[in-house]
């Protein structure tokens, strides 16, 4: 399953951070964060919550850039 959601950032480099985070996160098959839109693009392992998926990717991100902001 692919989900799509708008984040808030500041920079390019800091979505990246925010990108590597997200594809760390168990669960997590893939995802894209695209600077220009302020979109994040995530695809889920099968059989995953992506709510609970989601909520462990915002934490993850928040550790890495602590202002930005992922909207579920």
């Amino acid at each position: 399953m692919k989900k799509t959601y708008k984040i808030d950032v500041d920079c390019a480099n800091c979505a990246n951070k925010m990108e590597e985070a997200a594809n760390k996160t168990p669960g997590v098959k893939g995802a894209v964060v695209n600077f220009m839109t302020l979109k994040m693009n995530v695809e889920f392992e099968e059989g995953q919550d992506p709510k609970a998926v989601m909520t462990q990717v915002r934490e993850n991100c928040k550790k890495v850039e602590d202002d930005c902001e992922i909207f579920l």
